[in-house]
């Protein structure tokens, strides 16, 4: 009997019944709703997941995988770091455009699953801050984003492309988002974000003529 291979395999079950639970029922889950739906001995699945936070956050790692992968396939890429730049945005929202139009209802629940536990998937949203970092470092190499600190590039940057990063926006825009338009507002910033002053802000208030 190869016991970490049954074990390998009865969490690999119970995750892809947990996942039916949300998609299907749109609620937090409990060890012991997962162990009945499963039909598996309660103490079973706690030698498995010892807890609910235990089970979250293998769903979670379950989610991100395909997400981290495609970051660090970009990062390793030799495209330019404007086309690196899109693809790092593109990709990921291809993906989360692709499991929305799939199953809105459960793409929905799994949104607000994560909204609900946002500080337990903080660090897959730290780790792209991280690359994108690094994406930003390369792009300043070679003369983009003039004078202006990494975390000040990350922070426009982040808010500028936002509705193609936080996956529920495609619950409220999603035939208004292309992947056309992400492509027009990463060749804006390449073509135009520093840290110079345009103007915009002005010196002072409105005026009357």
């Amino acid at each position: 009997m190869n016991i970490r291979a049954d074990h390998a395999d009865d969490e690999a079950r119970l995750i892809r019944v947990a996942e039916r639970m949300i998609e299907e029922r749109g609620d937090a889950i409990s060890i012991g709703s997962l162990a009945t739906l499963a039909g598996m001995p309660r103490a079973r699945v706690e030698a498995i997941f010892a807890d609910e936070s235990a089970l979250f956050d293998a769903i979670v790692e379950r989610w991100f995988v395909d997400h981290t992968a495609i970051m660090e396939d970009v990062l390793a890429s030799d495209l330019p770091p404007n086309r690196k730049m899109y693809e790092f945005f593109a990709l990921r929202f291809r993906l989360n455009r692709e499991r929305y139009r799939a199953n809105p209802a459960a793409f929905k629940a799994y949104c607000e699953l994560g909204a609900a536990q946002f500080e337990r998937i903080r660090g897959y949203v730290d780790l792209a801050d991280h690359y994108l970092c690094e994406l930003i470092a390369q792009a300043q190499a070679e003369g983009a984003f003039d004078g202006l600190a990494i975390d000040r590039a990350l922070s426009l940057i982040n808010q500028m492309v936002l509705p193609y990063t936080l996956a529920e926006v495609l619950i409220f825009m999603d035939e208004r988002l292309s992947e056309e338009k992400l492509g027009q507002i990463v060749d804006t910033l390449f073509a135009g974000l520093s840290a110079a002053d345009g103007g915009a802000r002005g010196v002072s208030g409105l005026r009357a003529a």
